[in-house]
């Protein structure tokens, strides 16, 4: 049997997605992403070019405020449908907890739903936590845009007397972009298939955040923000529920483990 097959065949057997080298890897791109999002807002005016772009003078609004496919199907009906889908998740962890269900009776199985589940609460949550600690207004808010606030960059303070906006990171994609989580049905496996799986499942959070900066609620940095914090949460999550921080356990020369 060739040697990565046995490591590979180690690492499910061991209940682990991934291994601790492959979390810290992550870990580090994360890190690192986070001060060139900082710098793309705080430094760079692609905020405000996008909702130019996409706002009207003539008019003095956004055309795609009101419209059907962004206020009636991306914020009400979508976000209606990701929210049963997250219930049922939920749910479905919460009962094969009380009760184990025999579909989830290998250690894989019952680990990716647990991070999925798990991902499905926290990434919303944390998103709105943050919300109501940051001071940016929304662009519909602003005096830009036909509002009375000013617009403030990510590391600038609110003029005196000026209230905080809370309206970054952007609340709406999170009832998307724990989706991200479903990389898990993917790992352990090739690095290939789960970066595509991952691009895929970051998409629909992605489209809603478009959706919301067409209706002038949010702006770019405050979508990809977003996105950041998801992909934070599903490798946290990863690292803390597998056993053993993600360690493989390698199988000897010549032996075959299968997941149970």
């Amino acid at each position: 049997m060739p040697a990565s097959a046995i490591e590979e065949a180690a690492e499910q057997h061991a209940g682990s997605l991934l291994e601790m080298r492959s979390c810290r890897r992550l870990a580090a791109a994360l890190v690192l992403v986070a001060p060139l999002l900082a710098a793309l807002g705080q430094w760079t005016d692609v905020d405000l070019v996008l909702a130019d772009w996409l706002y009207s003078r003539a008019s003095a609004c956004f055309p795609w405020r009101d419209a059907w496919l962004t206020a009636t199907f991306g914020h009400e009906i979508l976000k209606a449908g990701l929210a049963l889908l997250a219930a049922c998740f939920v749910a479905l962890a919460i009962a094969d907890a009380l009760r184990p269900q025999a579909p989830l009776d290998r250690p894989l199985a019952r680990l990716r739903l647990r991070v999925i589940a798990c991902s499905a609460v926290l990434v919303p949550l944390a998103t709105s936590l943050l919300k109501q600690a940051s001071s940016a207004h929304c662009p519909w808010d602003l005096a830009r845009y036909g509002g009375n606030e000013p617009y403030v960059r990510l590391f600038e303070a609110l003029p005196a007397g000026i209230l905080p906006g809370h309206c970054m990171p952007a609340g709406h994609a999170s009832s998307a972009l724990w989706l991200v989580s479903l990389v898990v049905w993917w790992l352990p496996g090739p690095g290939r298939g789960a970066w595509r799986a991952a691009c895929l499942a970051l998409a629909p959070g992605l489209v809603l955040g478009w959706m919301q900066q067409m209706r002038d609620a949010h702006f770019l940095t405050h979508t990809l923000w977003s996105a950041w914090i998801a992909c934070a949460i599903v490798l946290a999550l990863v690292m803390l529920l597998q056993p053993s921080g993600g360690t493989v356990r390698r199988a000897p020369a010549g032996t075959r483990c299968r997941a149970r």
